[in-house]
């Protein structure tokens, strides 16, 4: 049987439409056999994801996708094969969960200004005691026909710059390589081509992302063309970083981004689970 990877996924715990169990049973559905559960800044979902794994024979790798900030640009690193018991880990992440908290207050009193009440009651019940993200916000915007699409509730509200965006100061990149490395886990770089960095600045961050100890970077995402694999893949060689392959999937609505849907990792390159 071919094996196939999907190590970038997120549940109910942060901001997905499906509990953990659900992913696990999508993924298997979908033909997955090996999966990485990656919630924005917590680890809440793995225990459940895990047993899940069990009960539908899919090998399961702990994981979390850790908010970051370097040079006052935000960046999400990818950590896997984590001890989802690490105490470092767990003490650490509870400030970001913090930060999560006062960062939807703010921008619920942004909205207020603009004449959209009670987005923070809102979004609270709707993450159920997960990481409430901006794409609660723009779940809440939608349902509540402020906009037409989740996307025009970043382009018109919670973008950057936007009307309801707030900066938020995350953890430190060399830090949190730190803690994924202290957990035993392998921190990668997810969707490298999504922060629209120049040529120069990609080189400064992917030395710095070096320097700081991390090993991979997500060379197939599921929204990735040949060209921006191609592209991706160049980055993993020039640097020499192991290559990661992960939907980013969060929700059955988004046809274009399904658990597994993903083109094959190219060869020439080492697989992160290699390191695992």
């Amino acid at each position: 049987m071919t094996e196939k990877y999907d190590l970038h996924c997120h549940s109910t715990a942060s901001d997905g439409s499906l509990s953990p169990t659900e992913v696990i049973e999508r993924a298997q559905q979908q033909g997955v056999t090996s999966i990485a559960l990656t919630d924005h800044d917590t680890i809440n979902g793995q225990a459940e994801a895990a047993k899940a794994a069990t009960a539908n024979d899919i090998k399961f790798i702990p994981g979390i996708e850790i908010s970051t900030t370097w040079e006052n640009k935000c960046f999400h690193i990818v950590g896997l094969n984590i001890d989802p018991k690490n105490q470092t880990l767990i003490s650490s992440i509870s400030h970001l969960q913090q930060l999560r908290t006062e960062r939807a207050k703010k921008i619920a009193l942004k909205l207020e200004k603009r004449r959209v009440p009670d987005a923070y009651k809102a979004v609270v019940k709707m993450a159920n005691g997960g990481m409430i993200t901006r794409a609660h916000f723009a779940n809440f915007l939608l349902e509540n026909n402020y906009v037409t699409s989740q996307q025009q509730a970043f382009d018109r509200y919670l973008g950057n710059g936007k009307t309801a965006f707030v900066a938020t100061v995350w953890a430190d990149l060399t830090n949190v390589v730190a803690w994924i490395n202290q957990a035993g886990g392998v921190a990668v770089i997810a969707h490298p081509l999504r922060y629209k960095l120049t040529a120069s600045w990609m080189r400064r961050f992917l030395t710095a992302f070096k320097e700081a100890g991390g090993q991979g970077i997500e060379v197939v995402t599921g929204r990735s063309s040949a060209e921006e694999i191609r592209r991706s893949l160049a980055y993993a060689k020039q640097y020499q970083l192991s290559a990661s392959t992960g939907s980013d999937f969060h929700t059955p609505t988004n046809q274009w981004v399904e658990l597994g849907r993903l083109a094959a990792l190219p060869e020439n390159i080492q697989p992160i689970w290699e390191l695992f």
